[in-house]
């Protein structure tokens, strides 16, 4: 089992970065691939960005490709979310997310075991 702890939500305006951390518990998070993932008010939890357990490849949303980058530490137990040139679209509660059991891509919040709490962007134009 793992508790995720996301970190570094804010307000900022169109233009502006903000990097999200995700601060996992327990000795075995190189086993777990994580996903971030978004929601918006009145909207359906998103696929955002995945990275592998090694870290060798990622995944985006078409959405955010070229402007967003995930990256984990395994030695920190934390995953990362870099978000640049953000645009009011991207305002949402972002969330953190843990997948024992697949390998390769997987959209579906069904498909992530563990989630954190979320941690809220405001992006205003």
């Amino acid at each position: 089992q793992v508790q995720l702890v996301e970190s570094g939500g804010g307000l900022v305006q169109a233009g502006d970065s903000l990097r999200l951390s995700c601060a996992a518990s327990g000795r075995t998070f190189g086993s777990y691939a994580m996903g971030w993932f978004r929601q918006a008010p009145g909207k359906e939890r998103e696929f955002v960005t995945r990275i592998t357990r090694s870290g060798d490849n990622t995944y985006y949303a078409d959405s955010v490709k070229d402007r967003f980058t995930i990256s984990r530490d395994n030695a920190k137990n934390t995953v990362y979310l870099q978000m640049n040139s953000l645009k009011p679209e991207d305002t949402a509660l972002y969330y953190c997310a843990a997948d024992s059991r697949y390998y390769g891509i997987r959209y579906y919040p069904s498909q992530y075991e563990y989630w954190g709490q979320g941690t809220q962007v405001t992006v205003s134009s």
